[in-house]
């Protein structure tokens, strides 16, 4: 009887103790999940940006600036990021870099690229780029 109450707590203390490891291990392969989904977008942004070249178009070559400013900035991000949260931002910050790229296409005439930029892996709708006074800007 007296290695009932030992042998009870010993048990208590052990699922408790799997239960947390578990949810450690899920938060790490949460946050693997997100480092290589910002990867991915960011590796599009800077493919996207690969010979485009915006000749004489002034709109073309602002919008092409920006998609530049973005994959810096994302990539910067994605360097420092540790956290699901930091690896999302990288992830919005090369989206709205392929969101400029595309707007460069279509001021030079191009197609504007490939499907699923305009929607993320969550399937809400990114932010739009509108011109405004020849200024690109990003609009919910």
């Amino acid at each position: 009887m007296g290695i009932v109450v030992p042998l009870t707590l010993l048990l208590i203390v052990g699922a408790a103790a799997s239960v947390v490891l578990l949810r450690r291990q899920q938060a790490v392969v949460s946050g693997l999940d997100a480092e290589v989904e910002a990867n991915r977008w960011v590796v599009r942004l800077g493919g996207s940006l690969t010979g485009l070249r915006p000749g004489a178009d002034d709109a073309a070559a602002r919008a092409l600036a920006e998609a530049t400013g973005r994959h810096h900035a994302a990539r910067g991000q994605l360097a420092a990021a540790r956290t699901p949260a930091e690896y999302a931002l990288a992830r919005q910050t090369a989206l709205e870099g392929l969101q400029y790229v595309s707007a460069a296409r279509t001021a030079l005439g191009l197609e504007s690229g490939p499907p699923g930029v305009e929607s993320d892996a969550d399937g809400r709708t990114a932010r739009r780029l509108k011109g405004v006074d020849g200024r690109f800007k990003v609009t919910a």
